[in-house]
């Protein structure tokens, strides 16, 4: 493979990447002045409208693409090591162990259920992995991380992050309607939101307006279903190994192993990353303007990958390829409603 000086790599990721970064500069700016609308949303929406609006997909084209592709890649897993530093395993284990067992099974029988909705509607293995991961764990970021895992082409994780950003964003508006309705106390309605919301933004986004008790509880829980995407990623990665030892063993493994022989990793370089993150946030060593200043940059590094990744959605394509996708989506972020809201009854009574 050819040495690429620096200077090629800038001038050919460039263009994309200053696109990125204007475009999220305006999503939080426009999330500043509309503080419902999380930023991460806005930053995916933004990059629907550039690839989809006649006269503005010619920005998402061309020499843009290559950026946009690296940013909705390689920052995305830069921001999921950051995202380690919101995690504390103090707060996590203040749960009680009932509660976090109950989330444990929200996310287990959540991204089982999705997946098996999804193949029972026949999508693509790859893609119904993606959708449960995503739809069960933290949204975008825990697509990206198993994407990584599975060696799934960056192209395949285009759907999944826009359908998880959209029902996230469903969430949003339809959960506080049904707190009343459903007779939930702030805590409890805390406790739902963690539980079956996608993204830590949309989670902060619905569970603030019950009030900062409902928040507090939120957060907490939510960050609990984050921790989990290490083991399943790395229950990915291992069954990723052992389909390739078997297939090896069959003479039939080389080609997908690659073309040096090397096994994929059973977990990703930047989720050790991001464990080592939640290490350091836990032994209590990053001062707290460093945790703030982390947290503004990981946010700048999931949107920019949101807004890239928004960039190669085609509606039209959307529309026609998409359909059974939609289903299931919808399906999943029923099914995780409705035990998340099962455990919040239990965990608060």
């Amino acid at each position: 493979m050819p040495f690429k000086s620096p200077a090629s790599q800038l001038s050919r990721l460039g263009p994309g990447l200053v696109l990125c970064f204007a475009a999220t500069g305006l999503a939080f700016t426009i999330h500043a002045v509309l503080p419902a609308v999380p930023a991460m949303t806005l930053a995916v929406a933004l990059g629907l409208l550039s690839a989809n609006i006649p006269g503005t997909s010619v920005l998402t084209a061309g020499r843009a693409r290559p950026g946009l592709d690296f940013a909705g890649k390689h920052l995305m897993r830069a921001g999921i090591v950051l995202l380690g530093l919101k995690v504390s395993i103090q707060d996590v284990l203040g749960l009680g162990w009932l509660s976090l067992i109950l989330i444990a099974g929200v996310v287990l029988v959540s991204f089982v259920g999705t997946y098996g909705l999804a193949r029972l509607l026949r999508l693509p293995g790859e893609t119904a992995l993606l959708i449960a991961t995503g739809f069960s764990i933290c949204g975008a970021s825990a697509i990206g991380a198993m994407a990584a895992v599975r060696r799934i082409r960056h192209q395949d994780t285009v759907l999944p992050v826009a359908l998880v950003t959209l029902c996230g964003t469903l969430a949003i508006g339809v959960l506080p309607l049904l707190m009343h309705p459903l007779n939930l106390n702030p805590e409890q309605f805390g406790a739902w939101t963690g539980a079956s919301v996608h993204d830590v933004g949309q989670v902060v986004a619905t569970a603030q307006t019950a009030g900062t008790a409902a928040l507090a509880i939120a957060v907490v829980v939510k960050l609990t279903r984050v921790v989990l995407l290490a083991p399943v990623v790395a229950a990915a990665g291992l069954h990723q190994r052992i389909d390739h030892v078997r297939k090896r063993a069959n003479g039939a493994g080389h080609q997908n192993a690659g073309s040096e022989g090397k096994f994929p990793p059973i977990v990703p370089l930047f989720v050790v990353g991001f464990l080592l993150m939640v290490a350091v946030r836990s032994m209590g060593w990053a001062p707290p303007a460093g945790l703030e200043v982390a947290a503004l940059v990981q946010d700048i590094l999931l949107a920019s990958a949101l807004f890239g990744l928004g960039s190669a959605v085609r509606v039209r394509t959307l529309i026609h390829t998409g359909g059974r996708a939609v289903v299931v989506a919808l399906g999943s972020w029923l099914i995780i409603a409705s035990l998340g809201l099962v455990a919040a009854w239990i965990m608060i009574r």
